[in-house]
């Protein structure tokens, strides 16, 4: 494809302009080309340029034309005189010196918005990452060492570690999904099953451009999970359906609840939708499901400064993600469930099936 029509497709595709099949196509490049995902960046950053450039044009057009209507002679003389002709030149002109001083301010602060000033305050504020920074705090005995579900925590697992988020199985064999930036810099990784029980993991593939890692529990001590009862949804879910997650933004188990507010992410990211539902840090990498309990995504960050606006990465990209790691770096390919067993299922019912199959995410660095 030529210079020419890459930046026709682009911008058509940032204008919503696509045909679905010319959509479906344009995502696929996308998916094998990741430096297509830093044009698309550069060119909405510049066309944001250009906007702001020509919203700057008229307000120095507004500037002059306020600042001609203003008799600066007169203003000298007058401020030549006494005290209380400033008063009064104050009260004749105050309007159109406040609307000079506005516009002269926002031009400014214009400026230094595209010299980049904001930018990285901007960012941190608007997008938040939902890893969680496990609390250090030595707990008592009886605390760690309460009985759940019958099984009591292991005595080498009191140990918190730095960082924590969540993880979901994607086999029986112990391949666990969750983001790249959970994980990111760490020395070792463990996961912790909702009994407590914890296992040493290592990555088998890391994607940084879609955030997303899949973990191998090495721990001989581990035994294969029963067939995994959720499936992977293949087409687009649906705007305003009800979704759910679970995860782990503390040390017990959290169920979120909402709906799917937009086809899009952050900043228009066709690679997620936006939820509406509550989320924190700890939930990255959680699965969002569909009310059949299907897996359409991937819980990874929320916007700061706007309520209930959190993202998860679409499960078709999870799918190809996976489905694109070669067998022979891992040993053998992963091949994912098809078959959902939650369909006719309760959502209480759901959560308990579910829960053998999530799992705490702990960073050690």
């Amino acid at each position: 494809m030529s210079e020419p029509q890459l930046l026709d497709w682009i911008e058509r595709y940032l204008g919503h302009k696509l045909s679905e099949d010319e959509q479906l196509e344009f995502e696929v490049m996308r998916l094998g080309d990741p430096r297509l995902n830093e044009r698309i960046k550069e060119h909405q950053q510049f066309m944001k340029y250009l906007s702001g450039w020509n919203e700057r044009v008229e307000f120095e057009h507004k500037l002059n034309a306020i600042h001609d209507e203003i008799d600066v002679d007169a203003v000298k003389q007058t401020l030549g005189f006494r005290q209380n002709r400033v008063i009064a030149l104050w009260r004749n002109h105050h309007s159109k010196i406040s609307v000079a001083a506005s516009v002269a301010i926002f031009a400014v602060m214009l400026t230094l918005f595209f010299t980049g000033y904001f930018n990285n305050q901007s960012q941190q504020s608007k997008y938040s990452a939902l890893r969680r920074e496990l609390d250090n705090v030595k707990r008592s005995q009886s605390a760690l060492m309460r009985d759940i579900s019958g099984k009591s925590i292991r005595k080498n697992n009191l140990n918190p570690g730095n960082f924590g988020g969540t993880g979901f199985a994607i086999n029986t064999n112990g391949d666990i999904i969750t983001n790249f930036h959970v994980i990111n810099g760490a020395d070792s990784v463990y996961v912790q099953n909702s009994n407590g029980e914890s296992f040493k993991v290592k990555p088998i593939y890391i994607n940084e451009d879609y955030d997303l890692a899949v973990l191998r529990i090495t721990d001989p001590s581990f035994k294969h999970l029963s067939p995994v009862p959720y499936a992977f949804k293949k087409s687009k879910a649906d705007l305003g359906e009800d979704v759910f997650t679970i995860g782990y933004p503390k040390d017990s188990v959290v169920i979120g609840k909402g709906y799917l507010s937009s086809f899009t992410g952050f900043e228009n990211d066709s690679l997620a939708y936006q939820v509406s539902i509550p989320v924190n840090p700890g939930n990255s990498g959680g699965p969002l499901l569909d009310n059949y309990g299907n897996i359409i995504g991937i819980i990874k960050g929320k916007q700061t400064q706007v309520d209930g606006a959190a993202f998860a990465t679409k499960s078709n990209y999870l799918m190809k993600a996976i489905q694109s790691i070669p067998a022979d770096s891992i040993g053998k390919k992963i091949v994912l469930n098809s078959k959902n067993n939650m369909v006719k299922l309760s959502r209480a019912q759901q959560i308990k099936k579910l829960q053998n199959y999530v799992f705490m995410v702990k960073v050690y660095n």
